[in-house]
C-alpha cells in the first residue's frame, strides 16, 4: 500500500493551488472531485509524515517542533503524544463522512499511531496518559539543562492528554467510567484553590489540568471542554466536578474573558480562535441549554475575529466553529502562489503553548509570563493539515444538510 501512495505524497503539482475551495463559500464543493482529491493529497502527506520523520521519533508519532519564546529561530523535536492524539481523534470524527480511499488511509495512519499509546500511559498501569514518554520521565526532550530536573520534576499525567488519547484509542466504556471516577480526586477544593487563575474562578471545583497531587490547581477552558466532550460522548453522568467545570466555561463566556484574558483563562491555548474552536467542538456533540444561550454570541464573536486577522489557519478554526454552529462562513479568498507543502509546512501557526510560568500563583505567572521565559510554542505540520480536512469534510457535511 505504501509503494502505491507514493504518487500522491508529493503535492508539487499544487502549484498556484486555489485555496477558496476551502474558505469561499461559493466556489467551494462545487466540484466534490477536487475535494476528494485534496483530501486524499492531504491524507497522504499525513501518512508520509507520520512514516518519514526525523530518527529520533518513534516510529509511527506525528512529530512536533517546539521553539523557545526566546530563540525563534531555532526548533527541536518534541515526542509527545499530544498531535498523534488530535490528529486520530480529529480524523476518527470524521471518518464516516470520508470516501473509501480515504478512509483506508485514515485506518493505516490509526494502526500506526496505537502501539505509542502505550509509551505514555501512567506507570502504575492506570489508564492516564503523560504529554511525554513515561518509560524515560523527561521535561522538553533535548532541553539542554531543563533536562536535568527530569526524574524528580517530570510532570504528572495530565486531562487534557488523557480525554484526547482515550477519545483516540476508542477506548472501552469501562476504562473511561473507571477514569473519569479518578478524575474526581483532582478538582479544586476548599483546601486547594487555584492561585493562578483570574480572581472570578479561584474558588471553583471543576477539573484542573493535572493528575498530581503535589501540582497546583490549574484551569484551563479548553482542557475542560475536551473532559466534557468525552464525559458527554459516553453518557456518564454528570458529578459535582463535571458541573462546575460546565459552570467555568459558561462564566468565562458570560465575563467575555474567552475575549479579554483567553491566556488566563486557557493557558495551554492561549488564544481566543483556538477556544472558539474547542467550545464550538463541544457544543456540535452535545447540546446543552446553558451553552445555547450564548450561541448567537459567539458567533458573532467568531465573525468579528475572522474579519480582523490575517492569519489563514486562524481563519480555518473560525470558519469550522461558525459551520458546527450552522453558520456559513463569510466570503473570503486565498491564492497559494506556493506548493501546498510548502504552505502548510512552513506556517507560523501555533495551536498549543507550554508555558511554565502559567501555574504560579498570581501575579508572579503574569510579571514571569510577561518575560517569555519559560514559554514555548508548538508546531504540528500533520495536524495543520487534518484541521484543512476537517474544514472541507464539515463544509462538505454542512451542504449536504442543507441541499436536502
Amino acid at each position: 500500500m505504501v509503494v502505491s501512495l507514493s504518487m500522491n505524497f508529493k503535492v508539487k503539482s499544487l502549484l498556484f493551488l486555489f485555496f477558496f475551495l476551502i474558505v469561499k463559500a461559493q466556489c467551494y464543493c462545487q466540484d466534490s472531485s477536487i475535494n476528494d482529491s485534496l483530501v486524499h493529497q492531504m491524507l497522504s502527506r499525513i501518512f508520509y509524515i507520520q512514516e518519514h520523520h526525523e530518527k529520533d521519533f518513534p516510529a509511527g508519532l506525528i512529530p512536533s517542533y517546539r521553539q523557545y519564546h526566546h530563540k525563534k529561530d531555532v526548533f527541536k523535536n518534541d515526542d509527545n503524544i499530544f498531535f498523534t492524539g488530535l490528529v486520530v481523534f480529529t480524523l476518527r470524527h470524521l471518518y464516516t463522512s470520508l470516501d473509501k480511499f480515504s478512509q483506508s488511509l485514515c485506518d493505516t495512519i490509526f494502526s500506526h499511531a496505537a502501539p505509542l499509546y502505550a509509551r505514555h500511559r501512567n506507570r502504575n498501569g492506570r489508564f492516564t496518559f503523560n504529554f511525554w514518554q513515561t518509560d524515560k520521565p523527561e521535561i522538553f526532550p533535548d532541553g539542554g539543562l531543563l533536562n536535568i530536573f527530569n526524574k524528580r520534576q517530570a510532570l504528572p499525567d495530565d486531562m487534557d492528554v488523557t480525554s484526547i488519547i482515550l477519545l483516540a484509542d476508542d477506548a472501552a466504556d469501562s476504562t473511561i467510567s473507571q477514569v473519569h471516577l479518578l478524575m474526581q480526586d483532582y478538582t479544586g477544593s476548599q483546601s486547594k484553590k487555584a492561585r493562578s487563575t483570574l480572581p472570578a474562578y479561584k474558588n471553583s471545583r471543576a477539573y484542573s489540568t493535572w493528575f498530581g497531587k503535589k501540582m497546583p490547581i490549574d484551569f484551563d477552558f479548553c482542557v475542560m471542554t475536551n473532559i466534557l466532550y468525552l464525559v458527554n460522548k459516553n453518557q456518564l453522568s454528570y458529578t459535582s466536578a463535571d458541573s462546575a467545570s460546565l459552570d467555568f466555561i459558561v462564566k468565562v463566556i458570560e465575563n467575555r474573558d474567552h475575549i479579554n484574558h483567553a491566556s488566563f483563562v486557557s493557558p495551554s491555548y492561549n488564544r481566543t480562535p483556538i477556544i472558539l474552536y474547542h467550545i464550538s467542538r463541544l457544543m456540535a456533540q452535545t447540546k446543552m441549554p446553558n451553552l445555547e444561550k450564548y450561541r448567537a454570541q459567539l458567533v458573532k464573536d467568531a465573525i468579528s475575529i475572522y474579519n480582523r486577522t490575517n492569519n489563514f489557519f486562524d481563519k480555518i478554526l473560525l470558519s469550522t466553529s461558525l459551520m458546527r454552529w450552522g453558520i456559513m462562513p463569510p466570503n473570503d479568498s486565498l491564492i497559494i502562489v506556493t506548493t501546498l507543502e510548502d504552505f502548510v509546512e512552513k506556517n507560523n501557526f501555533v495551536f498549543f503553548i507550554a508555558n511554565m510560568a502559567s501555574v504560579l500563583s498570581r501575579p508572579y505567572n503574569v510579571l514571569i509570563g510577561n518575560t517569555g521565559i519559560g514559554k514555548f510554542n508548538y508546531y504540528s505540520p500533520a495536524y495543520d493539515y487534518t484541521l484543512l480536512i476537517e474544514n472541507i469534510m464539515v463544509r462538505k457535511t454542512m451542504k449536504q444538510r442543507n441541499n436536502k
